[in-house]
């Protein structure tokens, strides 16, 4: 990017060339369940599923090689060995990952078919009109920036289920949100498109604004809401037949800790709201 100048002398150091192959770390994981043929895990917001320019270290896929040794060598490609879906970095929760070529294969096919259960839970601004719901609106690339995604007449086919598990008055709701399919940034760019983007996404969340509040218990609540440093988006279950041995499966996670803090903030500030107005 420099911008060179008639004269100028350069001097260019290179670095020490590396790998390109993703190395083992010595990661902690959060494990669910684990066989010969699988391994579940609990994935912490911020951690990279897998190595790409700018983040080659520190991710899930450096950290599954060192749980699980050679066998996860060669399965489904060398940079994502094992994987069969992603997460987001700043997107928490449950994910499955092969061990196996043909565990791998099966499970790929489940993803493509949809023939397993995918629920997260977002926080998201507003109130829904409707307590439970059906997005069917197709995604496809963003025309004017590339690294996003858009409801687009041409794109592919996506929709989502919602459940309005929670509200929070007027701030901001508790969105159950089922896959029927798997399109990049699905969640987001739903809930962006109908009004209701997930707090604290940098990309498609739209901000309440301090003007829209009637007192200070909300513009201070809403102060907290905007200073979320990720999108409150949390894979909550995982459900599909063991591609080995067909049992069903089901896994469930918690809400991450500043998940459950941010709604305790919330709740705790309607809380005082309503006190005060019943002492006027």
């Amino acid at each position: 990017s420099l911008n060179i100048q008639p004269g100028m002398i350069c001097e260019l150091t290179l670095p020490e060339p590396v790998s390109a192959i993703p190395q083992a770390e010595d990661i902690p994981l959060d494990v669910l369940f684990e066989d010969e043929h699988l391994i579940i895990i609990n994935k912490p917001a911020g951690m990279v599923v897998h190595p790409a320019p700018g983040s080659m270290q520190g991710t899930l896929v450096n950290a599954l090689i060192a749980h699980c040794g050679d066998s996860l060598t060669g399965i489904g490609g060398e940079m994502r060995p094992g994987l069969v879906h992603r997460l987001d970095k700043d997107t928490s929760g449950v994910m499955v990952a092969a061990k196996t070529a043909i565990t791998h294969q099966r499970l790929s096919v489940m993803f493509a078919e949809h023939d397993l259960t995918r629920q997260y839970t977002a926080l998201v601004w507003g109130l829904l009109k409707e307590r439970n719901a059906t997005i069917d609106a197709p995604i496809g690339r963003n025309t004017r920036d590339r690294k996003k995604m858009a409801v687009l007449a041409k794109g592919r086919d996506a929709i989502t289920h919602i459940h309005a598990a929670r509200v929070l008055p007027p701030l901001a709701s508790v969105v159950e949100c089922v896959l029927e399919t798997g399109r990049t940034h699905q969640i987001r760019v739903h809930m962006a498109h109908i009004g209701h983007g997930v707090i604290g996404d940098p990309s498609y969340g739209r901000a309440m604004r301090a003007s829209q509040m009637p007192d200070q218990a909300l513009r201070d609540a809403l102060a907290g809401l905007r200073a979320f440093p990720r999108q409150a988006l949390h894979a909550s279950h995982l459900g599909f037949d063991h591609p080995i041995t067909g049992e069903a499966l089901g896994f469930d996670t918690p809400l991450p800790a500043d998940m459950e803090a941010l709604i305790k903030q919330l709740e705790d500030a309607i809380a005082k709201r309503g006190k005060a107005k019943s002492h006027t």
